[in-house]
């Protein structure tokens, strides 16, 4: 009787290892490399303070309640990220002259720069300048670029 059960279980055993043998060739893609470094400080800037442009009205420089809510995030990841640097770039409006236009992005660049500041973000963390309308599609708007 032990033999025959022993022979049994061989049998079994046996016939697991087979079907193992038999599973089909699966196609496994080689794993996304993690984002890392400072690309990965990027994304999660952008991602957890709700993205990193914010806009303004038409001849404004002025900050509206959608600009400080993303802003307030921003300085809220900034002070946990203290290793960070950031480059404030403001743009001008689309018709503006040029020189016209370096002006406005620079105001609406600076009044970005003094939010952050005034919620706490070191000034040594936060650089500011203006494009004007010298990057075409980006009026109106001033982004803030973790470098």
């Amino acid at each position: 009787m032990r033999t025959i059960l022993s022979l049994i279980a061989l049998t079994l055993l046996g016939s697991a290892a087979q079907a193992q043998l038999r599973v089909p060739f699966i196609n496994r893609q080689p794993a996304q490399p993690a984002v890392q470094g400072i690309d990965a400080l990027r994304l999660e800037f952008a991602t957890q303070s709700g993205g990193s442009t914010i806009y303004f009205g038409t001849e404004s420089s002025t900050l509206g309640a959608p600009a400080r809510a993303v802003l307030s995030a921003q300085a809220a990841w900034l002070r946990r990220h203290p290793e960070v640097v950031v480059r404030i770039e403001g743009y001008g409006d689309g018709g503006d002259t040029r020189d016209h236009a370096l002006a406005m992005g620079a105001r609406r660049a600076e009044e970005a720069r003094n939010f952050l500041l005034l919620l706490g973000v070191p000034s040594a963390q936060v650089t500011a300048t203006s494009w004007g309308k010298e990057r075409p599609g980006l009026g109106r708007a001033v982004t803030i670029l973790v470098r």
